[in-house]
């Protein structure tokens, strides 16, 4: 009877992921691209429930990036709050929301930051450049 149980969780575990799909196993990585004009520098701020990943100084074409996994319950969100030399607003951004990019976003979240200081997130399923919007901190 032992082995019966034994067995029985193995194979569970063997079709946990064909039953909840493949988001709980999914590694994406976030690249955050400063294309303001004139090489401005701009301050962000990035973080999760779980983590938080500091503040980073990006001059013009500076790029930052870091890797997750998914979480089981499909709920893992980042977000980030950016500032740039001629503005004293903090604009905020949800860089990946599970709920939103598990197929935009499938294995890379590109987002940009323009020369008209606009923000813009790269589909991989339409492969297209998308305007989103900034919100206040």
């Amino acid at each position: 009877m032992k082995t019966f149980k034994c067995n029985f969780y193995i194979l569970f575990l063997l079709i946990l992921p064909l039953i909840f799909g493949s988001r709980c196993l999914a590694r994406v990585q976030v690249h955050i691209i400063n294309r303001l004009p004139d090489g401005m520098p701009m301050t962000l701020h990035c973080q999760s429930h779980d983590n938080d990943l500091g503040q980073l100084r990006l001059t013009g074409g500076d790029e930052a990036s870091w890797t997750f996994s998914v979480n089981f319950w499909g709920t893992t969100m980042f977000y980030c709050d950016t500032q740039w030399d001629n503005s004293s607003m903090t604009y905020r951004f949800v860089t990946y929301d599970a709920s939103r990019d598990a197929r935009r976003c499938q294995t890379e979240c590109w987002w940009m930051i323009s020369e008209e200081e606009t923000l813009y997130g790269y589909n991989q399923e339409s492969e297209y450049w998308e305007l989103f919007p900034f919100t206040s901190a």
